[in-house]
């Protein structure tokens, strides 16, 4: 029996739709093998009518490598590596900006798989863009002028201490969460640790500063880069169904969630795969 995969591009820079697996069931070496270097080449892939348990959802993501904890999102009881993105009326969306996941840790996340669990009616869907297109695309004096720069990440940005002021258990562990995540440096340009891809990595979510510049020079460029990589001839837009997952390389993609849907909901779950340091390493 045939164990080949079919992978159909979506885009000319970033996406591409595959077939041909069952998620539910573990994958085969061969098969996690075509998965993988199709989500290398494609940066984000999807795959319809995966009815996935958390567990399962787990077991594939602990493939990719270690899976990440996050300090303050929910999690399924039981399976603490699923974070649970309920979000309605009483718990609007805070992701509703371009953002690249956990670049405020040392070793923000390699990837991340995302299920959907219940939709609303309409609206609510995410977008993809890809950092290597917004590199390549720049003008060669640019890119000379950004390769080496170190950028600030850091947590409070996308998670303000007045969201966490609702009971004084959450505003501890929100305190928790910024003494162990103290700010950190990445350099602003990241190569891929595979395939050596060099990418923008600098994001309205967690971004505040380039530290080689003056402020000005800073806010000015970073202003220009947040807005050059969200292009949409880089970008590929994703409506979800329920049971859709979504792949995706965090090392070289941003994504925004579409918050179009209130008051309705909307129920994710998604395993966040550690990476390593970012470097910048000339080609």
């Amino acid at each position: 029996m045939s164990e080949r995969i079919g992978i159909a591009p979506l885009g000319p820079y970033i996406g591409a739709e595959v077939t041909g697996l069952d998620l539910t069931r573990p994958l085969s070496d061969n098969q996690f093998e075509q998965l993988y270097h199709g989500l290398l080449r494609h940066q984000v892939v999807f795959l319809r009518g995966q009815d996935i348990t958390p567990a399962q959802q787990r077991d594939l993501a602990r493939r990719f490598g270690d899976l990440h904890i996050h300090p303050v999102y929910p999690h399924v009881r039981d399976v603490e590596e699923i974070i649970v993105l309920d979000t309605h009326d009483n718990n609007p969306p805070d992701n509703d900006n371009w953002h690249t996941d956990v670049t405020f840790i040392e070793t923000p996340p390699a990837g991340a798989i995302l299920a959907a669990k219940q939709l609303p009616a309409f609206g609510g869907d995410t977008l993809w863009t890809s950092g290597i297109a917004a590199w390549e695309t720049l003008s060669a004096p640019l890119q000379t002028l950004l390769s080496g720069l170190q950028a600030e990440h850091d947590f409070r940005k996308s998670f303000p201490e007045w969201k966490y002021r609702g009971s004084e258990e959450e505003h501890q562990r929100w305190l928790a969460a910024v003494e162990k995540n103290p700010p950190v440096l990445h350099p602003v340009v990241r190569t891929h640790p595979v395939s050596g891809k060099q990418a923008l990595f600098v994001n309205t979510g967690f971004t505040t500063r380039i530290v080689d510049l003056a402020e000005k020079e800073s806010d000015a460029l970073l202003a220009f880069l947040f807005e050059h990589v969200t292009k949409p001839e880089f970008q590929v837009r994703w409506r979800w169904t329920v049971g859709d997952v979504a792949i995706w390389d965090n090392r070289v993609t941003q994504h925004y969630a579409n918050a179009d849907y209130m008051p309705q909901r909307r129920i994710m779950h998604r395993a966040t795969i550690l990476g390593d340091r970012p470097f910048y390493r000339p080609q």
